[in-house]
């Protein structure tokens, strides 16, 4: 099993949104990076729900529900279905820099990218500081 983290902004589609809707694709990414990022999820993976904008934090646990789809008009993009697993206390993009040991995650490296691989270190780390 492989781990992610994949960046929402919570007015446009939040943790709770999820959870009220039990599943949902994850559409709409146009980088090219997080494509290559989301083309190489699985189902079964597991992936950090993260609120960008002003809260930037982890919330909550997702799984990888099935494979990836085409999206987009020209369907050179790519969707992946997610379902939620559990909410976390929330751990702030502050409190990941602040931990030495999350240094080199995606990330603190690349603040921009909306969806990363993330270390199986980087993960128990995460899950240790949401208690």
């Amino acid at each position: 099993m492989a781990y992610w983290l994949m960046k929402s902004e919570p007015d446009v589609y939040s943790w709770d949104d999820l959870v009220r809707d039990g599943a949902t694709d994850w559409d709409g990414v146009r980088n090219n990076a997080a494509r290559l990022h989301l083309r190489a999820m699985k189902p079964g993976d597991e992936a950090f729900f993260y609120h960008s904008g002003n809260e930037r934090a982890v919330v909550g646990i997702m799984r990888i529900a099935g494979e990836g789809k085409p999206d987009g008009e020209d369907g050179a993009w790519v969707k992946v279905p997610v379902e939620p697993v559990k909410p976390l206390v929330p751990v702030t993009l502050k409190q990941v820099k602040a931990e030495p040991s999350l240094a080199k995650m995606e990330l603190v490296r690349q603040s921009r990218l909306s969806v990363s691989p993330v270390r199986d270190e980087e993960w128990q780390a995460i899950l240790k500081m949401a208690g």
